[in-house]
C-alpha cells in the first residue's frame, strides 16, 4: 500500500497539507517543534483514526476549531487507488469515509492502510506493560488472518459479561458456565493464532536483527495468559474466588505478553537506548516482512527521528533494512544531511522542509526522479 495524496486541515501546528509523497522515502526535516511531528500523527490518524502522541482529542484539533480532518489517497497492490478520509470532533464523535462510503470501524482503516511506527516512545513496547506487547503481537495477527478480529471481539464480550457479575458479586451457575465456555473457546482460537504467529515472526525477527547489531543471548518467548499444561475452564473454576474477591477475570488471553530477555533478565533491564532501539526496529521491520508475504502489499512506516540513539553505522544498517522491504516511508529528523545520503542511488527519496508548519518540497532524487 502507498500514500499517493495526503491532506489535512485544522491539525495542530500545521497549516493545511496538500502532499504528493514519494512512493519510497519521504525525509521530513526542519527544527524541533515545526510540524514533523504533527505530519506523522496526522498519518497515523487517517490509518487507525487516533493519534499516537496523546489519547485526548483537544490537543490534536487547532485551537478554537470544532474538527480536524484528514484525507488520504491510497494505491493498493493491484494498482487500484482507494479514497480515505477521517474527521475528528472536538466533543469526540468521529465519522470514516472509505471510498465515500461510511465505515463501521477503525478496523477497515487498518486493513487499507497498514501502519508502523516507530518513535520515542517506542522503547515501551520493551520496558512497558503487557498490554503494549499484546497490542504488537495482535496488530500482525490481525493483518495474517482474517478470522482473528471478530474472534477477538467474541473474547471481549464473554469477558465483560464474566467481569460483570464478578463485580457484583452474585453467581448465576448456569450463566457461569456458558460465559465460562464461550471464554475458554474463543481464548483457545486466540492462543493458537498467536502461537502460530510467534513461530514465523521468530525467525523473520532473528534476521533482521542480525543485520542490525549482535546482541546474544537475546530470545523472544510468549506466554499465553494461563497455564500451559491446564485448560481454561478448569483455571476459571480454581480462580473463581480469587477473581470474586479482584472483581475481574484473571487468567486468559488478556493477560498475554511478549516476553523479551537476555538470559533470565528483561531485555528493557540490559541493554542500553541505542540497542533497546534497534531491537523495537527489528520488531517492527520483521512484522513488515511478514505483511509483505500474505498481502503481497507494505506497511507504511512512520519514523520519528530516526537518528537520534542510533550512530551511523546503525542509521544505514537501518535504512538499507527499510530500503529492501520497498515500502514507504516517512522519516523525520532535525538536520536532513544525517540522513539523505543513507540511501542508495536508485531509490527515490522526497526531501520536505518544515517550518512553522508549512511544509515545502525541497528536492527528490532516485529512479523516479
Amino acid at each position: 500500500m502507498t500514500l499517493i495524496r495526503f491532506n489535512a486541515d485544522r491539525l495542530r501546528n500545521l497549516q493545511a497539507v496538500a502532499l504528493q509523497p514519494s512512493p519510497r522515502v519521504n525525509l521530513l526535516h526542519g527544527a524541533n517543534g515545526s510540524g514533523k511531528t504533527s505530519l506523522l500523527e496526522a498519518i497515523h490518524l487517517l490509518g487507525l483514526a487516533r493519534s499516537f502522541r496523546s489519547t485526548k482529542l483537544a490537543p490534536v484539533i487547532q485551537h478554537e476549531q470544532a474538527s480536524c480532518t484528514v484525507f488520504g489517497q491510497v494505491r493498493l497492490p493491484g494498482g487500484q487507488d482507494c479514497n480515505l478520509g477521517i474527521q475528528r470532533e472536538r466533543g469526540g464523535d468521529y465519522q470514516i469515509r472509505i471510498n465515500g462510503e461510511n465505515a463501521r470501524s477503525a478496523a477497515q482503516l487498518a486493513e487499507v492502510l497498514p501502519l508502523q511506527l516507530i518513535n520515542p516512545d517506542g522503547f515501551r513496547l520493551l520496558e512497558g506493560s503487557p498490554k503494549i506487547r499484546r497490542q504488537f503481537l495482535d496488530w500482525g495477527v490481525f493483518h495474517e488472518e482474517q478470522r482473528f478480529l471478530p474472534l477477538w471481539q467474541r473474547l471481549q464480550k464473554a469477558l465483560r459479561q464474566r467481569n460483570h457479575w464478578l463485580r457484583r458479586g452474585k453467581i448465576d451457575p448456569a450463566a457461569q458456565a456458558a460465559w465460562d465456555q464461550e471464554l475458554a473457546l474463543a481464548s483457545a482460537e486466540i492462543d493458537g493464532f498467536r502461537q502460530a504467529y510467534i513461530q514465523r515472526l521468530k525467525p523473520e525477527f532473528t534476521a533482521v536483527l542480525a543485520e542490525l547489531i549482535q546482541l546474544d543471548g537475546l530470545t523472544l518467548s510468549y506466554y499465553r495468559g494461563w497455564d500451559r499444561e491446564r485448560d481454561l475452564r478448569e483455571v476459571l473454576a480454581d480462580s473463581l474466588p480469587r477473581d470474586l474477591q479482584l472483581g475481574h477475570t484473571q487468567a486468559g488471553p488478556q493477560r498475554a505478553d511478549l516476553r523479551i530477555r537476555i538470559g533470565n533478565h528483561n531485555a528493557a533491564d540490559i541493554l542500553s537506548r541505542g540497542q533497546q532501539k534497534l531491537v523495537v526496529c527489528a520488531l517492527r521491520i520483521a512484522q513488515g516482512r511478514l505483511v509483505n508475504q500474505v498481502k503481497r502489499g507494505q506497511c507504511v512506516y512512520l519514523i520519528d527521528d530516526l537518528p537520534s540513539e542510533l550512530d551511523e553505522g546503525h542509521r544505514l544498517a537501518l535504512c538499507r533494512l527499510l530500503e529492501a522491504l520497498e515500502c514507504q516511508v516517512f522519516i523525520t529528523c532535525v538536520e536532513r544531511e544525517t540522513l539523505q545520503a543513507a540511501w542508495r542511488p536508485e531509490t527515490e527519496v522526497s526531501v520536505f522542509h518544515v517550518e512553522h508548519g508549512h511544509i515545502k518540497q525541497t528536492h527528490t532524487s532516485g529512479s523516479q526522479a
